[in-house]
């Protein structure tokens, strides 16, 4: 294949090598789909919270993951220790990890280099190519800030829709670690260090989780000391705390001990084009992944807030109409800042309206993608039946709406749903493009992991509609947001709606822009 051949081309290593992604609870199967079709990868695999992959690209192929929170080499992936044994036997085995298969190592230390180098020659001609932009210092310093701000955000409000939703204790570890990594500058010294011939040269640093049973035996600290020691008396590599050439990232958990190299210096989560943290952006482009945006469509967030899910969307269909409304002048201010920052201001417009009060024609809308507000501040109750019926009025038949639902407005609408109207069965419907969403991981023909939902923390919905009449529920994914979980839910209208029909546009039809003036439009400040 054409694709394939380009990617095996432009890969340093000239063969496949063995990576992982870290991903957020429930997002493993977004991922999953992602590394097949952008990276045509092979022995997809996945544990929770981590997505195993075969592949050939260079870094630059491996820096469009948008599902992704960091991206790893994989090293070493063995069984678990067994914590029940004497605390010296459990120390053996945390130096056999490291020990054992010293070519394991050899082999991802070379790789690395070669990597690094590959990606630094890169950014140099980028740069040479591009004076005018920013230097790799400035947008690092520009980051950590960012990922700064970020947790202070967090750290000061519960709400979902104005700070940015938590990682995992391992993420949100690897992104303190990542942030000091940008201010101290590292990113030179793994550059300076792949360059060097002798890995004896080599100065590192290891960061450990320890979880489960192996968590109560030993602290993280104490696991990360026993592998320094063991990787500087195995290798002679010299330990670093402050500045080390080389980061090595290791998870020990009743299901596994895994050691891998992180490879980028930031997160991939971390988007350099969002100037406000709002909602996570992995989530965000989950949502946008399963929306059936196509080129042309009008796609709509009622309740845009920051914008992320737009920015998101917009960034990976270009060739879209989009729009946001939102009553709070706020949240649609961030979201300004966010369009300029990303340079999509021309491209998406900004409504200050009510999303029970849209000012839009019924049957419109091609795609709406929302996250639906909850938290102490937001309180919809009963009003997410009257916000259902708006999106629903004004969404055409045919189209999708993919929602991030509370676990209570999810309950809500799954008890609320008439049982009494059932869609096809999935066996026996006719329709080939109804079929595929009702079983969206179905593939043939491949021998890779599938994708079941079930098991990575979505399920397929119970064939009924939601009291709001023709949408039907296709699937959905519980995730994580931090402290509280989340459903990205995904429906379609099946057919029109009980409300009036007056003013309907025939499908993909949009909207005249210019009639919209007479409703309160966000300027900008």
């Amino acid at each position: 294949m054409a694709a394939a051949s380009e990617m095996q081309g432009s890969d340093p290593t000239g063969g496949g090598a063995r990576f992982f992604c870290t991903a957020g609870r429930g997002l493993e199967p977004f991922l999953m789909r992602e590394v097949h079709a952008r990276l045509e990868a092979t022995q997809v695999e996945y544990i929770s919270g981590k997505v195993f992959f075969t592949t050939h690209p260079d870094m630059a192929s491996l820096r469009k993951l948008k599902s992704a929170e960091r991206l790893f080499l994989l090293v070493k992936n063995q069984l678990p220790i067994t914590a029940s044994q004497r605390k010296g036997k459990i120390l053996n085995a945390m130096q056999r990890l490291i020990n054992d298969d010293p070519g394991s190592w050899l082999k991802a230390i070379s790789l690395w280099k070669k990597l690094i180098e590959h990606d630094a020659k890169k950014e140099v001609s980028q740069k040479d190519a591009n004076p005018l932009k920013r230097k790799v210092g400035e947008n690092e310093i520009v980051i950590a800030k960012k990922l700064k701000r970020e947790e202070a955000e967090e750290s000061r409000g519960e709400d979902q829709r104005d700070r940015p939703s938590e990682d995992s204790l391992e993420q949100r570890d690897a992104i303190s670690k990542t942030d000091k990594l940008q201010e101290q500058g590292l990113w030179n010294d793994m550059v300076k260090a792949a360059d060097t011939q002798n890995q004896e040269d080599l100065t590192f640093r290891v960061s450990c989780r320890c979880s489960g049973s192996i968590g109560k035996a030993f602290t993280a600290q104490e696991a990360g000391r026993e592998a320094g020691i063991a990787l500087r008396r195995k290798f002679g590599w010299k330990a670093n705390l402050r500045n080390p050439n080389l980061e090595i990232f290791m998870h020990l958990s009743d299901a596994y001990s895994l050691v891998g190299i992180p490879l980028l210096r930031v997160p991939l989560a971390s988007r350099t084009y969002i100037q406000t943290a709002g909602l996570r952006s992995t989530i965000a482009w989950a949502m946008a992944s399963i929306a059936e945006i196509k080129a042309g469509a009008l796609v709509l967030d009622p309740m845009c807030g920051l914008g992320t899910i737009l920015v998101e969307a917009a960034e990976e269909w270009p060739d879209v109409y989009y729009m946001g409304a939102d009553i709070s002048d706020s949240q649609l201010l961030g979201a300004c800042d966010n369009l300029k920052a990303a340079g999509l201001a021309n491209k998406i417009d900004l409504l200050k309206v009510s999303v029970t009060e849209l000012p839009l024609p019924s049957q419109s809308i091609d795609v709406i993608v929302s996250d639906i507000p909850f938290g102490k501040k937001f309180k919809l109750g009963k009003d997410i039946k009257s916000t259902l019926q708006e999106m629903e009025r004004v969404l055409r038949v045919g189209g999708t709406m993919v929602l991030l639902l509370s676990e209570d407005h999810h309950r809500h609408l799954r008890d609320c749903g008439d049982n009494n109207i059932t869609l096809t069965s999935h066996g026996n419907t006719t329709d080939p493009e109804m079929k595929m969403l009702l079983n969206p991981y179905q593939r043939t023909g491949t021998s890779d992991t599938a994708l079941p939902s079930h098991k990575a923390g979505g399920s397929q919905c119970p064939s009924t509609v939601l009291p709001s009449g023709s949408l039907v529920p296709v699937e959905s994914f519980k995730v994580s947001l931090g402290k509280t979980d989340a459903f990205i839910c995904k429906y379609k209208k099946v057919h029109a709606s009980g409300l009036s029909a007056a003013g309907c546009h025939e499908p993909g039809a949009h909207p005249d822009v210019a009639a919209l003036q007479e409703s309160p439009r966000l300027q900008d400040p």
